[in-house]
């Protein structure tokens, strides 16, 4: 539906975490009404009913995904079965019964318990700063395949991670510690020099905004599905033994309890298992 100038500087000034649900529902209401335009008179009566109804919007969890699924570019590792499994952990929590017996007053948006996924390390849907933050990830590793040394996989990593040999066939040389595992190295190989070692899942915790922001604590190593999904049950179970009041599981996870789950949940190493020829980086 077409949006005038107006109406979209009107929407940007909407709180980004409810940003898509105001032009979802702003472009339900003027279908209904027959319009096939929207302007700023649109735009401020639907937000004014949506903010006054906010307590009847809650659902206790926020799950929110990148554009991976619509044919993105960059998209490391597909998370459709790992969202529709998350989405089930979360409805069976029952969070809005929950938030309800905690919470005096009507509940807001910020009582939510969020989690975010994103197909790859550039993260569009935010996981740094949501109560846990999940991100799609791909460790390359070298093969037997002579490398061409036609610069593919160097010119295609934003991090300055990959080396080309000075030897001709010789693997290029990756850099670990500047290396996000985004796989676009191994996709853009044409020789089969780089390859995929293994896939998973980078884990944050206690990520949040507001007035004493913070970005999530990484889980250390790399996750599969299973894992996953077993780290998002516990932060659950943490949330509802000792969340109070409406206390977001941000303000609970500290600096001892992502001690006591880095021991619980170790992770794959990143460096466990990958055959790469580590030359010094300049």
């Amino acid at each position: 539906m077409e949006w005038t100038a107006e109406a979209e500087a009107a929407l940007k000034r909407v709180p980004f975490f409810v940003r898509r649900r105001v032009r979802a529902r702003v472009e339900e209401e003027a279908r209904a009404e027959g319009k096939r335009r929207v302007t700023l008179a649109e735009v401020r009566a639907a937000q004014a009913r949506f903010l006054s109804g906010e307590d009847a919007e809650i659902r206790g969890f926020r799950l929110e995904t990148c554009f991976g699924p619509g044919g993105c570019p960059h998209r490391a590792l597909p998370t459709d079965r790992l969202v529709e499994r998350l989405e089930r952990v979360l409805q069976s929590a029952q969070l809005y019964d929950f938030l309800r017996r905690e919470v005096r007053g009507p509940l807001r948006f910020h009582h939510e318990f969020r989690v975010a996924v994103a197909d790859c390390p550039n993260a569009c849907s935010q996981p740094p700063i949501r109560d846990v933050g999940i991100i799609g990830v791909r460790v390359p590793e070298t093969t037997v395949e002579p490398c061409s040394r036609c610069g593919a996989c160097r010119d295609a990593c934003p991090e300055g991670a990959v080396r080309l040999s000075d030897t001709d066939g010789r693997p290029p040389a990756i850099d670990l510690d500047r290396c996000l595992h985004c796989g676009l190295c191994i996709g853009r190989c044409p020789t089969g020099t780089l390859a995929e070692a293994w896939n998973g899942y980078r884990v944050l915790l206690g990520g949040r905004l507001g007035r004493h922001p913070r970005l999530g604590l990484e889980l250390p190593g790399i996750f599969d599905e299973d894992r996953v999904v077993e780290i998002v049950q516990e932060a659950l179970d943490f949330l509802k033994r000792h969340g109070r009041g409406g206390e977001r599981f941000a303000r609970l996870f500290g600096e001892r309890e992502f001690a006591a789950w880095s021991r619980r949940f170790c992770g794959r190493s990143e460096g466990a298992a990958v055959s790469l020829d580590r030359g010094p980086m300049p």
